[in-house]
């Protein structure tokens, strides 16, 4: 399957770790944090000590590979956004697209609109779906933390094996 191969799967992997470290880090930490996964680890932007995601990624670790696979669904995630966004978007032109005349798509608009809440209500559990099916893998495999490197202020860099 395409979500198995090398790279995707690594990349799933740290996005799982990234929101378990989020979870963790919002016990502590209150102010807005975000994160950007790769196959290599993933970016963590926050006001965060360095020993502190040390901390927290390593609890997001262990706990995933005993079993909190919830710990890999964020309320936070892209998958969510875009979700909601391509949905919204989809039904609303699915609305206008067949109408030529300007006026009439002018007269559809609300119509449109109505359909475009509509997508982003589908959305909301859809989300959370997606980035357990597609977008996160929870079974951490043999993946390590090798290195956490602050960046810049505000920006660390999770390194994984």
């Amino acid at each position: 399957m395409i979500l198995d191969l090398p790279l995707i799967l690594e990349t799933r992997r740290n996005h799982a770790l990234e929101h378990a470290t989020l979870h963790v880090l919002a016990r502590t930490h209150k102010s807005g944090m975000a994160g950007h996964s790769n196959p290599t680890g993933f970016f963590l932007l926050g006001n965060v000590a360095t020993q502190d995601l040390w901390v927290a990624a390593t609890e997001a670790l262990e706990r995933l590979r005993a079993g909190e696979s919830e710990l890999a669904i964020h309320k936070g995630c892209g998958t969510n956004i875009a979700t909601a966004a391509l949905l919204a978007a989809t039904l609303s032109w699915c609305v206008l697209r067949s109408v030529k005349s300007t006026l009439m798509k002018i007269a559809l608009l609300p119509l449109a609109a109505l359909f475009g809440v509509l997508g982003v209500l589908i959305a909301r559990p859809l989300g959370p779906v997606l980035q357990q099916r597609v977008t996160t893998e929870a079974k951490m495999g043999n993946l390590q933390i090798v290195d956490i490197i602050p960046v810049y202020k505000g920006v660390h860099r999770v390194v994984t094996r």
